[in-house]
């Protein structure tokens, strides 16, 4: 399907919202808003070379990140909570989402990074149309939190690079409770196979960067609330052990967090490492784990603040 036919169809989706899977079914074209308070113009906090990804995503330039408001997630410990759910930002046309990605490439990014994009796909597709014949041309990538339609994703096919999906959780139960979403994980699993099917596993030039594929993003919990182990497993079964891994060891329990005592604590070294040793002896072999430093050790320079003009505080430690 051509560019300019997926734009159509999307954009027709729009008048009566299905494009994730809470179905909506409310008119964004005319300003109607569902669960994720999205209306048609696409609403952008920030945008920026960003350092703080993955290496083969970040680079030694930087990913060209923009960071899109409103969510079709409400998770109870989102770090990015200041624009996913207080909604920090301003609204921009088309052309002016096109006019970014341009800007990003021209700044020397390594690829455009779309974070959070699911509600905002007919929008970005739009965009691209626009950007790609003003010359854009490196790596565009898919970074969701994965509560994703496979039917939307299948959309897709040949307009995203790289996809970097999270897998956040493998019992519904949990997703309902701290995310306030339904059937997170058969979604979120037919979604990251159909995204495996576009692309295949994560391939790097020479310097290291990437330039297609998949890599999954697994952020280790407190309590194993994500249930990760079984998520692997899955990985393992369903897709490849070759598929690229990031581990994370992030978690911060920040926005609502404190009102949920088994949320409210960063993770234990014992919790991330039996995760990463599980990994291990399932067979994977790529990807990237984080040093795990105790709290209250300063390890806070990639956590970020929307309402600061230099999002991340690594920005202001090299100035």
């Amino acid at each position: 399907m051509k560019l300019s036919e997926v734009s159509e169809l999307t954009e027709s989706i729009l008048s009566n919202c299905t494009i994730c899977p809470h179905n909506c079914r409310v008119n964004r074209v005319k300003g109607k808003k569902g669960f994720c308070r999205a209306g048609y113009r696409p609403a952008i906090s920030s945008a920026m070379p960003h350092h703080g990804e993955e290496p083969p995503i970040s680079g030694n330039r930087g990913s060209g990140t923009i960071f899109f408001s409103h969510c079709n997630m409400k998770c109870v410990y989102c770090q990015n909570y200041q624009i996913s759910q207080e909604l920090e930002g301003a609204e921009y046309s088309i052309s002016g989402l096109a006019e970014i990605m341009v800007g990003l490439q021209n700044a020397g990014c390594h690829n455009i990074n779309f974070v959070s994009p699911t509600i905002w796909i007919p929008q970005i597709i739009k965009a691209l149309q626009i950007a790609r014949k003003k010359g854009l041309s490196i790596p565009t990538v898919f970074n969701t939190g994965g509560y994703d339609k496979p039917e939307t994703i299948k959309m897709l096919n040949g307009l995203m690079d790289i996809y970097m999906p999270d897998m956040r959780y493998s019992d519904d139960e949990m997703a309902k409770r701290y995310s306030f979403v339904k059937n997170y994980v058969r979604y979120n699993r037919l979604s990251v196979k159909e995204m495996y099917r576009q692309v295949g596993g994560l391939k790097l030039s020479k310097e290291g960067v990437a330039r297609k594929g998949l890599l999954i993003r697994l952020l280790v919990l407190p309590e194993n609330i994500g249930g990760i182990k079984n998520t692997l497993d899955f990985i393992k079964n369903e897709l490849s052990t070759d598929v690229y891994l990031s581990i994370m060891a992030q978690y911060h329990p920040v926005y609502r967090a404190s009102k949920y005592p088994e949320l409210n604590r960063r993770i234990t070294a014992k919790e991330y490492l039996d995760i990463v040793k599980y990994a291990e002896k399932k067979g994977f072999n790529y990807g990237w784990t984080q040093d795990f430093i105790s709290p209250g050790s300063g390890d806070d320079l990639f956590m970020p603040d929307f309402k600061n003009k230099k999002v991340f505080k690594y920005y202001k430690n090299n100035n």
